[in-house]
């Protein structure tokens, strides 16, 4: 089988785009797998097919690097935003569902990706980590020295600890820069490694990170691969809305490719 793919980036979150508007294309673990392969493939954090669904402009269906099904992944999101446009699907405002429900995306004049994000309604306050979920479980742990951090250790070890081993969880290290920036680093269940970037991850440390009690915040996020920004409405401790991940959506190359 050939397929004709675009590849496209978030802020180093990489992934594989295929047009599946047809419903034609069917795709094994192992062959999304072989794929994604950064020695023997195309190289990617992940695969998406873009098909339709009524009453949306799109659906996007993700797999993470190891072939598998995931859940909900925000550069992703955006990344196949910007590849629907690309296709022709030209919109003021997208409304495209994922596997975690309806969400909205706007292209700005600058190409900057706005996706709107679910509310997140509770946050688990441990003694020296935080737990939520942004459309994917996060695990979230303030370090000094990030930029030194053993992430992939760490990560590595927090991922396939008893607590988290059957289900996953991403693992997330963040360094405080200023009451409105913070520096996140990522190890990603189902790539099993760190990557440059992870939207949901992001998203979850900017709203630990909250700079006013209540109301409106802007966070900038410093990552790997780039800057994001992320803006909430606070309720109170265990309550987000209206929540926008902000950030570039980059196409790489497009190519074709026999499976």
């Amino acid at each position: 089988m050939k397929l004709q793919f675009s590849k496209y980036h978030g802020t180093g979150n990489d992934f594989i785009l295929i047009d599946n508007r047809t419903a034609g294309i069917t795709l094994t673990p192992k062959q999304i797998a072989a794929l994604c392969h950064r020695r023997f493939g195309i190289g990617a954090d992940g695969l998406m097919l873009l098909e339709l669904e009524e009453g949306y402009d799109f659906k996007m269906v993700y797999f993470n690097s190891d072939g598998n099904p995931s859940s909900m992944c925000g550069n992703g999101g955006r990344c196949i935003t910007r590849f629907a446009y690309d296709l022709g699907i030209h919109r003021q405002e997208f409304l495209f569902i994922a596997i975690d429900g309806p969400h909205k995306a706007w292209i700005d004049n600058k190409n900057m990706i706005r996706l709107k994000m679910n509310n997140v309604d509770e946050v688990e306050n441990h003694s020296t980590y935080e737990l939520l979920n942004t459309g994917s479980p996060h695990f979230i742990k303030f370090v000094s020295d990030l930029e030194g951090y053993p992430v992939y250790k760490e990560g590595n070890a927090i991922r396939n600890s008893e607590k988290f081993k059957k289900e996953g969880v991403n693992v997330n290290f963040v360094e405080v820069i200023d009451d409105h920036q913070i520096f996140v680093r990522t190890y990603e269940r189902g790539v099993e490694d760190e990557t440059y970037s992870c939207g949901t991850g992001v998203t979850a440390a900017a709203i630990v990170n909250a700079h006013n009690e209540r109301g409106f915040n802007h966070i900038g996020i410093k990552t790997l691969g780039g800057e994001l920004f992320v803006e909430y409405n606070k309720i109170d401790d265990n309550h987000f809305e209206d929540i926008w991940l902000c950030g570039p959506a980059i196409q790489v190359f497009e190519g074709n490719v026999t499976v």
